[in-house]
């Protein structure tokens, strides 16, 4: 027990719900676009990226309550990297590319809900799937601080991916 009273959980339990709630709204989203009979996976990426959308929105506020607003775009990246990854993914992102002309290039190499999947071919047409609720976290995020983006998610190769984020700059 913790100094509180309450049962201290290791971390690994900690993270567990996130895992689980992930993995059955892609499997549950996969499921019911077979039995429609709908090849089409863009609706159901569609839907997850809104999912995470609502939920990156909702969880920057919570972060972020009692906190200043940053003073530009790249810090408002970093803090996305750092501060908000931690506390989503229990880890901070691997690397963060710029071309300081509102492209930004986030790499994990260990992404936790890739981590579990295999590094095969057939798991690999799945990858999108498991990505699309993360650039609706991302992109909630940041419209949540004012900065409008597009967020694309890529696999190279298992458990690795990049987060390409791109903020479209006014005429």
């Amino acid at each position: 027990m913790s100094s509180s009273g309450s049962l201290a959980l290791p971390p690994s339990i900690e993270e567990l719900p996130l895992e689980l709630l992930h993995g059955e709204l892609v499997c549950s989203g996969i499921l019911l676009s077979y039995e429609e009979g709908d090849g089409d996976s863009s609706e159901l990426l569609s839907k997850l990226e809104f999912i995470g959308f609502s939920t990156g929105y909702r969880l920057i506020e919570r972060l972020l309550r009692d906190s200043p607003r940053f003073k530009d775009e790249l810090d408002t990246i970093k803090f996305i990297c750092k501060d908000f990854w931690v506390a989503v993914y229990k880890k901070q992102i691997d690397n963060l590319r710029t071309n300081h002309q509102g492209t930004y290039v986030l790499q994990d190499n260990s992404f936790k809900f890739l981590s579990k999947l295999s590094a095969t071919k057939q798991y690999l047409e799945h990858g999108p799937k498991f990505l699309s609720y993360t650039c609706g976290i991302i992109r909630g995020a940041l419209a949540n601080l004012g900065i409008a983006s597009v967020v694309i998610a890529e696999i190279s190769t298992m458990p690795s991916c990049r987060f390409h984020i791109t903020i479209p700059r006014a005429g």
